[in-house]
């Protein structure tokens, strides 16, 4: 039985909570037709696609830890001094708790998703985004759980939020307007996720890891094409100088997720030098295609809001990802079976 905390003292629970003013309007739709086009349907294929964790998933799946669940060869230390100084135990270490902290970013950006989704809900002006939002709010729940599930059961090690990727889930919350979400959430950080899950889905070795992804990349795929869906024309006529904000927030976020989102942290487990660490990170060519390759579906859905304006080309030119600005989404999601 659960016992309210003595006066003076502190509930354990407000510890681990965070409080974020936030602050946007909030719209009934009194319009209940079918106003932006595709957005029904997307959410027909949201109700038929829905899953059940607990009973879908093979939790009973035994999991080592500290086994080669992510293919040594493509271990990006391999030609770095510090590391092959280590013992086995340390490289196996060192292997686990990279893996755990990149399932812990998942997660900790899903119940940003999971927050985000369920303030469309509210803020969106048409019925049927309401009506999606709903389900991408179900969505994101879910993947917070297997996320969690996974990090606690199986490889025994969670990690807290990344500075950056908290700088830019708070950014993307406090913003008042809607369309900030949508850009920041569904193009942004759901376009990276995608592309995150995608590498993983194909080089881990573990099969419950890798059907969990599977699922969770069917349901993202659809978070994106909401995005597309709702923000398709509303930038046409906007005033230029509310346009260059959108295009601020763009660069900011790119920038925040391409080169920031490093993981120096995890150069403690084993004493590696963070700076070090970093640099080597930013410079191995696995990585460095790796980081490019995660805006393959961002840049062309940029292009096709019209945001890929001057000013966000530069930008994108200067972070060598602009190759992917006639890329082809849909295509993408053929090739894996969500379409």
């Amino acid at each position: 039985m659960a016992t309210a905390a003595l006066p003076g003292t502190h509930d354990p629970i407000d510890a681990e909570l965070e409080t974020l003013l936030t602050s946007f309007d909030t719209n009934y739709a009194w319009n209940y037709g079918n106003v932006k086009e595709g957005l029904r349907d997307l959410y027909e294929k949201a109700k038929r696609e829905q899953w059940n964790a607990t009973e879908q998933l093979a939790w009973e799946t035994p999991v080592d830890p500290l086994a080669e669940l992510i293919p040594n060869e493509i271990n990006p230390f391999q030609d770095y001094e510090p590391f092959h100084k280590l013992t086995d135990s340390e490289r196996e270490k060192f292997r686990h708790a990279l893996l755990s902290w990149q399932l812990s970013q998942f997660m900790h950006g899903e119940q940003g998703a999971l927050i985000t989704a369920s303030q469309l809900v509210g803020a969106v002006p048409w019925m049927d985004a309401k009506y999606y939002a709903s389900t991408q709010t179900m969505d994101e729940a879910r993947h917070v759980e297997v996320f969690s599930r996974y990090l606690h059961e199986k490889l025994e090690w969670e990690w807290p939020i990344n500075e950056n990727l908290k700088t830019l889930l708070d950014l993307i919350l406090m913003d008042s307007r809607w369309d900030f979400k949508y850009l920041g959430m569904q193009i942004l950080v759901e376009g990276l996720a995608m592309a995150a899950f995608g590498n993983l889905y194909n080089t881990t070795l573990e099969p419950l890891l890798k059907d969990l992804i599977h699922y969770v990349m069917r349901d993202e795929s659809r978070h994106v094409a909401f995005g597309v869906l709702s923000l398709k024309g509303y930038y046409d006529d906007m005033p230029a100088h509310e346009r260059r904000d959108r295009e601020d927030f763009v660069i900011e976020a790119c920038h925040l997720m391409r080169d920031r989102l490093i993981g120096e942290e995890v150069a403690d487990v084993v004493g590696f030098d963070r700076a070090d660490f970093r640099e080597k990170m930013m410079s191995s060519p696995f990585f460095v295609m790796f980081r490019q390759s995660l805006f393959a579906r961002v840049v062309p859905n940029i292009k096709r809001l019209g945001l890929l304006t001057p000013h966000v080309r530069q930008s994108f030119e200067e972070l060598q990802i602009i190759q992917f600005e006639d890329a082809d989404p849909e295509a993408q999601d053929r090739e894996l079976g969500f379409a």
